[in-house]
């Protein structure tokens, strides 16, 4: 009768464990939940010093550790065991329960220093089934020797038939819920990379979704230049200041310059011990450990390398590559075609310019046409020549600066500079300079400006210094957020000899840039010491004034 009645408590005990396991799985949903409800509930009703699952490897025979109550920690997700390897590995290939009285004397154990699991004696272990499918073991483990018992051995194995199943309703959950992620993440990328953002911003966006989809610690994008064949950081997700100072990558150097020239991802589970990645200070600094690095190809041409970091060890599967591959190759059509668009918008500006510059040509020669018959035709053309040269020199200047704005004093010492070349006779030596502040202005205003100055300077070199082998021509530029003006000033007395009222072609074409496009007003004065002829304009509130 006492068997009996102690039969019966066991059962009793074993009832209300699985109950309790039962109640605790059916409220975990996640995975992660569920793994570690097992595993605590399990070491509460067994009385054992750790219990651990491990879980087969998508893609591979290998078990890894999942979750664990008396091991190491750090080793969740680390630590491995091959096909049959020690006495886990045994209960999943045989598809039966293993007891050892003295586990660390067994020949089929196999010790996992990143567990530590040394001082652990006694151990059992069972498969995980469903539907006669194995898909991994869990084990329980005791600090002193332990014989495990028929009913221990079968409550266990209760156990492991309850958590395979609630398992795998966590890993479809999560898969689920990941793919939904996914698709969300995706769907969002396509709409950040059609939208109407700058090309940065909108990297910026896609290197933060990324890091989300990819559960990663942090990202980073780098771009080709293609006048250097560098790749340029252009973008980065929770990376410090630090990285934005790291060198610019050649192809075949470091991990990612290696992802350019070959094409192919890289994955590295611990940077920290991979010779190919450059700055293991910046990483330790960071906190990165494992790195995934992928291609961005447009036209089978590798134009950048797309990268994100863990903060624990982690092995990248082919369906986190392929994600991630996926989100890069989004990447690099929404750069091709933000590059199309700019492309085409500078063409737009190009012929814009091109017909606005001929234009003021046509101006010009008309203007001039009314006035050739009080000069030569050698004169006419030097003229024309010189204008033509103050054009050239501010789409000069363009082409190195940039299509908006324009450094007008960078411009007017070129356009200086050649009409000294044009009109200066043999001889002669006259100075010229131009001196005061950087001005900065756009295009347009910028041409006008340039003929403007460039007339004053002809009109000086031709009147002023009448029988004189030498004197000087100074420009002087003011910049001001309310008003700019360009002087030119002479030491000749040319122009103080002409009537006030008289005024040639030249300065007629000053009147009427500066009056037209400028939207200023001109001053000209003369006196036996000189001419001063000041040009004043409101300051360009969009370029900033004097920068």
């Amino acid at each position: 009768m006492e068997g009996i009645e102690r039969s019966l408590e066991q059962k009793s005990a074993q009832l209300r464990a699985v109950g309790q396991i039962s109640v605790a799985l059916a409220a975990a949903w996640k995975l992660e939940e569920t793994l570690e409800a097992i595993t605590r509930i399990t070491s509460q009703v067994m009385a054992v010093d750790s219990c651990s699952i491990y879980l087969q490897e998508e893609g591979s025979n290998r078990l890894v550790l999942k979750a664990t109550t008396g091991l190491a920690r750090e080793a969740i997700g680390r630590a491995s065991l091959g096909s049959g390897e020690g006495l886990t590995g045994w209960a999943v290939t045989h598809g039966q329960p293993v007891a050892i009285r003295d586990a660390l004397n067994d020949s089929r154990f196999k010790l996992l220093p990143e567990t530590h699991e040394e001082g652990l004696r006694s151990l059992l272990a069972v498969p995980l089934s469903v539907q006669g499918r194995i898909t991994g073991a869990m084990n329980v483990q005791t600090a002193k020797i332990h014989d495990f018992t028929s009913d221990e051995i079968e409550l266990l194995s209760l156990i492991a038939n309850l958590a395979a199943g609630a398992l795998e309703k966590a890993a479809l959950y999560d898969r689920m819920a990941q793919q939904i992620q996914e698709l969300s993440t995706l769907a969002e990328v396509s709409r950040t990379v059609t939208s109407p953002l700058y090309l940065d911003d909108m990297l910026g966006v896609v290197a933060e979704m990324a890091a989300r989809v990819m559960g990663s610690k942090a990202t980073s994008l780098h771009l080709v230049d293609e006048s250097s064949g560098q790749f340029i950081l252009r973008a980065t997700h929770n990376v410090s200041a630090a990285h934005d100072q790291f060198a610019p990558i050649t192809v075949g150097q470091s991990i990612a310059g290696q992802v350019a020239a070959s094409g192919q991802p890289v994955m590295v589970a611990n940077i920290h011990l991979d010779d190919r990645y450059l700055d293991r200070t910046l990483a330790e600094n960071e906190g990165w450990v494992s790195l995934l690095a992928v291609p961005l190809v447009v036209r089978e041409k590798v134009i950048g390398v797309f990268s994100c970091y863990t903060s624990s060890y982690h092995e990248f599967n082919p369906k986190e590559v392929e994600l991630f591959q996926t989100l890069a190759n989004q990447t690099a059509l929404a750069i091709e075609n933000a590059r199309l668009v700019i492309n085409a918008a500078v063409v737009r500006e190009m012929h814009h310019r091109v017909k606005n510059n001929l234009q003021s040509v046509a101006m010009l020669l008309r203007l001039q046409k009314g006035a050739a018959r009080d000069l030569s035709a050698e004169d006419m053309l030097a003229e024309t020549i010189n204008r033509i040269l103050s054009i050239a020199a501010v789409h000069e200047t363009l082409s190195e600066q940039g299509l908006r704005v324009v450094d007008v004093k960078n411009v007017l010492e070129r356009v200086i500079r050649s009409v000294g070349e044009t009109m200066l006779g043999a001889g002669q030596r006259i100075k010229l300079e131009v001196i005061g502040d950087r001005l900065i202005l756009p295009s347009r205003e910028a041409t006008s400006l340039a003929l403007a100055t460039s007339e004053l300077v002809q009109n000086a070199l031709k009147h002023a210094f009448t029988g004189c082998e030498s004197g000087q021509i100074q420009v002087c530029l003011e910049a001001g957020t309310g008003e700019c003006s360009v002087t030119v000033e002479d030491d000749g007395v040319g122009n103080a000899r002409l009537p006030s009222t008289s005024k040639g072609l030249g300065l007629q074409i000053v009147e009427a840039l500066v009056n037209e496009d400028l939207k200023g007003w001109f001053e000209l004065n003369s006196s036996p010491q000189g001419t001063r002829a000041v040009i004043r304009f409101p300051g360009p509130a969009e370029a900033g004034g004097r920068p």
